[in-house]
């Protein structure tokens, strides 16, 4: 792509987009820039002022937010302008079975702007329907941007996407593909990974030569080890980084696709549900977004533990203003660190991140498939509190479900069919009922289980 057409997409394309659907993203984004360079003490102080105002909110519009904000004992919010640590400890955390069941209780409904229905199921297994504002849209968006930036790839300059949500792979009509196009984004499915598709990728991707690409660490790396295989590895003069989330990054995956693609590889780490929390820098640090969240990190009795001492994220997201996260148990596993930002930055640092890992699952052909395509059925199911997915063998899938008042056995059927729509016709779905789901022997929670065996894998592939 012309420089003038990246710079037109940036500028222009882009910044309307934002403008039209009412979100404050490159306000937003201004003021990130500057406030990154502020002292790590400026920064609290403004995640303090943050947190009063957000806090406010839940007290006046979200019953459920305003009861635990009462008997916390801090009743005394409005004329508040700014809130401790300390106060903030008081109020009790939130797990993700609290947003499923008090939802209703916790949600700004007359928002500015308007709020809209958001679901999540992630690796978690506990499915999750919530709602965001506008403002949480521009916070992730906006600090997406600088991070990217952070790498020297500007808005509107070439990006492949390989990835795998519902709502980019069924928006693909003419309207969307003209969207992607003026945005100079190329958006490739993750969740069908054949060979012949991987092929026709690694020729899309050369053809695109972005200077950016997204996605899935374990997509990406089983796409570099494609391209390795097969001799088939694109030549991208332009391409400064590559980005992986949705999972842990594990040193062996960054190798290989550092490697094939002849680029740094920068992990990223957030969630549907809290939102864009962190980004690697060109340094190797994990640099939270500071300035739109406010992160614990907890031991098993919920106190809070020394940096480099590993514990629970528990995130406070300040931006989440239609349906506030407030102390939100995410199950994530983290370290902050002790040493400031190498470049300067007054941003807090993550020493480490745990998160769980996702498995795949194989198709009745053999194809590999990223275990978000089969959790993306369980997590829009009403009824679901609780679920966990095992392919004992191509054709052969258990779902266990802990179930909720809203579960209708007639959801039975169509799960079966979403599976076979993704998997194969002829493939079997067993429902177990559970009062809750077991942890293996390690205390982990695996929510994707593939037992599907490697010679199997190559006989049908």
């Amino acid at each position: 792509m012309t420089s003038v057409f990246c710079k037109f997409s940036g500028e222009v394309i882009y910044p309307c987009q934002e403008f039209v659907l009412g979100r404050p993203t490159f306000r937003y984004l201004r003021d990130l820039e500057r406030s990154q360079w502020s002292s790590r003490d400026e920064i609290e102080s403004l995640q303090g002022r943050k947190l009063a105002r957000l806090l406010q909110i839940a007290q006046a519009y979200c019953p459920w937010h305003a009861a635990r904000i009462a008997a916390a004992g801090l009743d005394n919010l409005r004329d508040q302008k700014t809130v401790s640590d300390e106060d903030l400890q008081r109020i009790p955390t939130m797990s993700k079975l609290d947003a499923q069941e008090y939802g209703e209780q916790m949600r700004w409904r007359d928002v500015p702007g308007g709020s809209f229905d958001y679901n999540t199921g992630g690796s978690s297994g506990t499915p999750l329907r919530f709602e965001i504002g506008r403002w949480r849209q521009a916070s992730d968006a906006a600090a997406r941007i600088r991070a990217r930036r952070w790498w020297g790839v500007e808005v509107g300059e070439p990006e492949v996407y390989l990835w795998g949500a519902p709502v980019e792979l069924n928006k693909t009509d003419v309207i969307k593909s003209i969207r992607d196009r003026l945005l100079n984004q190329l958006v490739l499915n993750a969740f069908e990974m054949s060979a012949i598709n991987m092929d026709a990728y690694l020729k899309a991707i050369a053809r695109f030569d972005p200077v950016c690409i997204y996605g899935y660490a374990s997509s990406l790396a089983q796409l570099a080890s494609h391209a390795r295989e097969t001799g088939s590895v694109p030549k991208l003069d332009r391409l400064r980084v590559v980005c992986t989330t949705g999972e842990p990054l594990f040193s062996h995956q960054r190798e290989l696709i550092s490697d094939v693609f002849k680029a740094p590889v920068a992990n990223e780490f957030g969630s549907r549900d809290i939102g864009f929390t962190a980004h690697e820098t060109p340094s190797g640090q994990m640099l939270l977004v500071s300035e739109s969240l406010i992160l614990e990190v907890l031991d098993a009795n919920g106190n809070p533990v020394g940096s480099g001492v590993q514990g629970e994220a528990v995130i406070t997201g300040l931006c989440s203003d239609a349906q506030p996260f407030i102390r939100y148990r995410t199950g994530d596993m983290v370290a902050l660190a002790e040493q400031p930002c190498e470049e300067g930055r007054g941003l807090h640092v993550l020493e480490s991140v745990s998160g769980r890992t996702t498995d795949f699952v194989v198709k009745c052909d053999g194809t590999l498939m990223h275990a978000l395509s089969v959790i993306y059925i369980m997590r829009g199911v009403k009824g679901v509190k609780e679920f966990k997915i095992i392919q004992h063998d191509l054709e052969r899938i258990e779902v266990q479900i802990v179930t909720n008042l809203d579960w209708v056995d007639s959801a039975h059927s169509d799960i079966e069919k979403q599976f076979r729509l993704r998997i194969g016709p002829s493939v079997s779905v067993q429902f177990v009922k559970l009062d809750a789901i077991p942890a293996q022997a390690s205390g982990k929670h695996r929510y994707v289980e593939c037992r599907v065996l490697p010679k199997q894998q190559e006989v049908c592939g």
